[in-house]
C-alpha cells in the first residue's frame, strides 16, 4: 500500500497523532513570544530631556513613563533609537538564515533532530537575551534566537502534517498559525503583568522548557522516512501510531520503492538546486518567494507597529493577535471549496489586505473608532493573516516530499527579506504619513495576483518524488481549462 492508504489504517488524525500535534502547534505560542518580544521589551517611554546647573552643553534624559525597557536601561533615544528596530531586523536575519540552514538540513538528516537541536539552543540563547550585560550581547542573542527560531519554525509545520493524513494538512496548518495568533495575545496579557523587561524575557523563554521536554518523545516523520528510502522504519512508526491509536496494523506494508527513492535522493541531493534546475519547480518557487516575501513584509509591518499606536501597547500587542482568530475560520471554509480553492483564496485575502492599507490613505486621522486608520489596518492584519496562513499549506502542497522542506525554507528565507524590512517601513513616515501603508498596499495587491498563475491543489494527490510532477496536471504553472479538458478526455479513451 502507498502513505495515504496507511494512514487510513492507522488512522489519519487519531489520539496519538491528536497529541503530537498538540505539542508541536503549542511550540507556536513560545515561538510567537519569541518574535513579538521586542515590541514591548523595546518601546519607548515618554522622556524629557533637562539641562544640567544652566549649562547648555551639559544635559540629562528623564523618563516620564515608569517603565523598564532596553530603550530606559541603555538610552536608546535619539541618534541611538535605531537599535531597537536593528534588534529587531536582527531576529528577522537569523530567521532568513535558520530557514536557509535548517529547511535542506531536515530533508538531509531529518525533521526530529533539526526540530529538538533547534528548540533546545533557542532555549538556551533565549536566557542569554533576558541576561544580557550589553546591548552588543542583546543584540547577538536576538540574532542566535532569531536563527533558531527561523529552523524549529519550518520543521515544526511541517511535522505536524507529515504526522497526519493528507484530509487533515489543512486543519493543522491553520491550527498552527491560530495557536501563533493566540501566542501574540497572551504575550500582551504576560507583558501588562510582567512589566520589568529582563524579567519577561525569562518569563516568555520559560515555556520553551516544558515544550523541549514535551518534544523528546516525538518521532521521526514516516512521510520523511518513505522519501528516503527506509521503508522498514516508516513501517514501524506507522505501526506505533496505529498502536497507540487503538487500531491495528501488524500486517501493514508499504511498497517497496527504496530503490527509486534512492536513484531520486541521489539526483536531488543538493534539495535547493533542485529547485532552480527543474523547470517546473524553478516557476513555482519564484512566484511563491515573492508571495511569502509580500505576507511577512504586511504582516509583521502592521504587527511590529502595534506598539507605537494610541492607547495601551499591552491591549494593543494582544488585538494585533486576537484579530487574526476570526481569519481561520474563514480560511478552513474557503480553502476545501471546490469554486475557491487555496489559489483563489490566498489571492483573495492578499489583494482584500492590500485595499483595507489602500484606504487608510482616504480616512482622516480624527475619525470615529468604527472607521478609522487603525480599524482599517486591524482589518489588513486579518486579510494578511489569512493569506499567510493558506500560504504555508499551499506551499508544503506544492512540493513533493523530497524537497518539502528545502522548497518551504526558500520561501521563508524570502518571507524573512520582508521581515527584516518590515521594522524599518514605518520609518517612511517622514517622506509623507500614508508612505508605510502604500508599500503595504502595493505589496499585497501585486502578491495576489501573482499567486493566480499557481496551479490548484484542492483534492489532488500528494507528489512524494520529483518523478510525480512529471504529470501534466503537475507541472502546469497556469492553469488552462481546455487543457485539462483534454487530460480528463485522455484519461477515458484510455480507459
Amino acid at each position: 500500500m502507498d502513505l495515504e492508504e496507511a494512514y487510513q489504517v492507522v488512522g489519519e488524525f487519531g489520539p496519538y497523532q491528536k497529541r503530537a500535534v498538540a505539542v508541536l502547534v503549542l511550540t507556536q505560542v513560545y515561538m510567537a513570544c519569541q518574535s513579538m518580544l521586542i515590541v514591548l521589551i523595546g518601546s519607548t517611554p515618554k522622556y524629557q530631556i533637562e539641562q544640567q546647573d544652566g549649562v547648555s552643553s551639559s544635559q540629562r534624559v528623564v523618563f516620564t513613563e515608569d517603565i523598564d525597557t532596553i530603550v530606559t536601561e541603555w538610552f536608546l533615544i535619539k541618534q541611538q533609537a535605531y537599535k531597537v528596530s536593528l534588534a529587531g531586523s536582527l531576529f528577522f536575519a537569523g530567521l532568513l538564515v535558520g530557514n536557509i540552514v535548517f529547511g535542506p538540513l531536515s530533508d538531509k538528516i531529518g525533521r526530529r533532530p533539526v526540530y529538538l537541536t533547534g528548540l533546545f539552543f533557542e532555549v538556551i540563547f533565549g536566557y542569554v537575551t533576558a541576561f544580557a550585560p550589553s546591548y552588543e550581547i542583546f543584540a547577538l542573542s536576538r540574532l542566535l534566537v532569531g536563527l533558531m527560531n527561523g529552523g524549529i519554525g519550518l520543521v515544526c509545520f511541517v511535522l505536524a502534517q507529515e504526522y497526519v493524513g493528507k484530509s487533515y494538512w489543512a486543519m493543522t496548518g491553520t491550527l498552527s498559525s491560530m495557536i501563533f495568533a493566540v501566542g501574540i495575545a497572551l504575550f500582551g496579557l504576560l507583558g501588562y503583568y510582567i512589566q520589568p523587561w529582563r524579567s519577561l524575557a525569562t518569563a516568555a523563554n520559560t515555556s520553551g522548557v516544558l515544550i523541549f521536554l514535551l518534544s523528546v518523545t516525538l518521532p521521526e516523520s514516516p512521510r520523511w522516512l518513505y522519501s528516503q528510502g527506509r521503508t522498514e522504519r516508516a513501517e514501524e512508526v506507522l505501526r506505533y501510531m496505529a498502536l497507540m491509536n487503538g487500531n491495528t496494523a501488524n500486517n501493514l506494508m508499504l511498497q517497496r520503492v527504496g530503490a527509486a527513492k534512492a536513484g531520486n535522493h541521489g539526483k536531488s541531493g543538493g534539495g535547493v538546486l533542485q529547485l532552480v534546475i527543474h523547470p517546473v519547480l524553478r516557476l513555482r518557487t519564484m512566484v511563491l518567494m515573492y508571495v511569502w516575501y509580500a505576507c511577512s513584509l504586511v504582516y509583521y509591518g502592521l504587527t511590529l507597529g502595534a506598539g507605537d499606536a494610541s492607547g495601551s501597547r499591552y491591549m494593543n500587542v494582544a488585538m494585533y493577535g486576537l484579530v487574526e482568530l476570526p481569519a481561520y475560520p474563514l480560511c478552513m471554509y474557503f480553502i476545501n471549496k471546490h469554486w475557491a480553492g487555496r489559489r483563489k483564496t490566498m489571492a483573495s485575502f492578499l489583494c482584500l489586505a492590500g485595499s483595507a492599507c489602500l484606504f487608510t490613505m482616504f480616512v482622516p486621522e480624527n475619525t470615529g473608532t468604527f472607521l478609522s486608520v487603525t480599524s482599517l489596518a486591524l482589518l489588513g492584519k486579518l486579510m494578511v493573516s489569512a493569506a499567510f496562513n493558506i500560504a504555508y499549506l499551499y506551499t508544503a502542497e506544492l512540493y513533493p516530499t523530497v524537497v518539502r522542506n528545502a522548497g518551504l525554507g526558500v520561501c521563508s528565507m524570502s518571507c524573512r527579506v520582508g521581515g527584516i524590512l518590515a521594522p524599518f517601513v514605518p520609518s517612511m513616515r517622514a517622506l509623507h504619513t500614508s508612505m508605510p501603508f502604500t508599500v503595504f498596499c502595493l505589496s499585497g495587491l501585486s502578491a495576489g495576483c501573482l499567486g493566480l498563475l499557481l496551479p490548484e491543489t484542492l483534492n489532488g494527490p500528494t507528489a512524494e518524488t520529483l518523478e510525480d510532477l512529471s504529470s501534466p496536471t503537475r507541472c502546469r504553472v497556469l492553469e488552462s481549462k481546455p487543457l485539462l479538458y483534454n487530460d480528463d478526455k485522455r484519461k477515458l479513451n484510455h480507459k
